[in-house]
């Protein structure tokens, strides 16, 4: 099993294991968006260790491909999980996470309970 569907402070989340393909661009997204609507799931959750790292070299255009596809089919999209070595090295991406993070589209959280929480604060 590659996601389970679970309900947090009441948003049907599609919460990806760390196991499953890899979202490495406009493809891998519009699979994930396939699942979350098929599921009824308003977001998903995918694990830092399915995000190919393309995605976090902002100049690849990978991460602005997938975020499109997921803001187009009005799927929010997380990514969870340690992504210090990544932005670490990147004044770009750390400002990029911080933007994102404002919003209610995307955002990249530490773990799953800090989705929880973010979820639970956008009430």
């Amino acid at each position: 099993m590659t996601s389970e569907t679970v309900n947090l402070h009441g948003v049907r989340v599609l919460r990806c294991t760390p196991d499953g393909p890899t979202l490495d661009g406009e493809r891998a997204a519009l699979d994930l968006i396939g699942d979350a609507m098929g599921q009824e799931a308003e977001l998903v959750a995918v694990p830092v260790e399915r995000v190919g790292a393309e995605f976090f070299r902002l100049r690849s255009g990978v991460a602005g491909a997938v975020m499109q596809k997921f803001v187009n089919y009005r799927v929010r999209l997380a990514v969870v999980g340690d992504v210090s070595r990544h932005v670490d090295g990147s004044t770009a991406l750390r400002d990029f996470v911080h933007e994102t993070n404002q919003g209610r589209q995307v955002w990249v959280l530490a773990d799953f309970d800090a989705l929880g929480e973010k979820l639970r604060a956008a009430g």
